[in-house]
This record gives C-alpha cells, structure tokens and sequence, in this order.
C-alpha cells in the first residue's frame, strides 16, 4: 500500500469542515482521494456530478487532491487505488464513537489500510453537511459553511 489516503464521504455539499481537513491532511500524503460515495439508501440534495464538480473547483491548484466516485467497501476502493490510509475528520466525541467503530471494521476488512482522524478546527466543529443542507432548505445563509465555489452556485 502506498502513502495516499482515501476521505470518503457523501460530500453533499462539500463543507469548510471538509476543506480544512483535506488541507491539513496533504503534508502528510502523496496525494488526498476525495472518494464520493454512492449510497443508493441515502437520499442527497445534490448530484454526484455537482458535487464532484464543486471539490474539483476548490482543489483546482492542488495537484495532489483528486476526486473520485466510489460505490461498495471503501476499504475495496483503497484496495483498488493501493491506497494505505482511510482519512476521516472528528468534530464531536459522538463522530468518535461511531468512527471507531467503523475504522475497527475497516482494518478487519482491509488488512495494511489504517484509518487516520484528524480533529476539526474548533471553529468548524458545529458544521455538518446535512446542517447546511438543512439551513439550505429553510432559506438561510451558508456562506460561512461552503466553500465560495459552492456559495456562488446556490
């Protein structure tokens, strides 16, 4: 496995939360897969394509960022991608527990892949992708929740 990380998510939208993480994760890779993941249970207020769009915008002068769309096992898709890292971002204690949980079973799965948290930035730590959404829907502003690409989309 080679030193690139997978952070897989729904990403719907694309948060500062997000950003701040993939940024604060680059040092410490190769290259950062942005992997949006296509749950058929989960019901989104945006396309894959919007979305993937949108990351593909804010990471434009990133080289080592690249986005991906993924369905099934994500620690297949690492497989696949010989990734050795799934990166995932903890904003609550509740993250945490459910996180641990999955990562456990991640590296039951997927033998050599080691899922990494890095913690949000205290200042984003109450925004979630479906708290925008949700304020999205009830007409309010998000501004300071996406990034610009995304506001100006809206």
């Amino acid at each position: 496995m080679k030193n690139i990380a997978i952070f897989p998510g729904s990403f719907d939208p694309i948060t500062v939360g997000h950003v701040s993480i993939i940024k604060r994760a680059l040092p410490l890779f190769e290259k950062v897969t942005v992997a949006i993941g296509i749950n058929a249970e989960k019901k989104t207020m945006f396309t894959v394509e919007q979305r993937t769009a949108w990351i593909q915008q804010v990471f434009m002068d990133e080289p080592k960022v690249e986005v991906e769309i993924y369905s099934g096992l994500t620690v297949d898709f690492c497989k696949q991608k010989n990734a050795g890292f799934i990166l995932r971002g903890l904003r609550t204690a509740a993250d945490f527990e459910f996180e641990r949980g999955i990562g456990q079973v991640n590296r039951k799965l997927g033998v050599g892949i080691e899922t990494l948290f890095l913690l949000t930035e205290a200042c984003h730590t109450p925004i979630s992708s479906s708290i925008v959404r949700d304020v999205i829907r009830h007409g309010g502003d998000v501004s300071s929740m996406i990034p610009d690409v995304v506001n100006n989309d809206l």
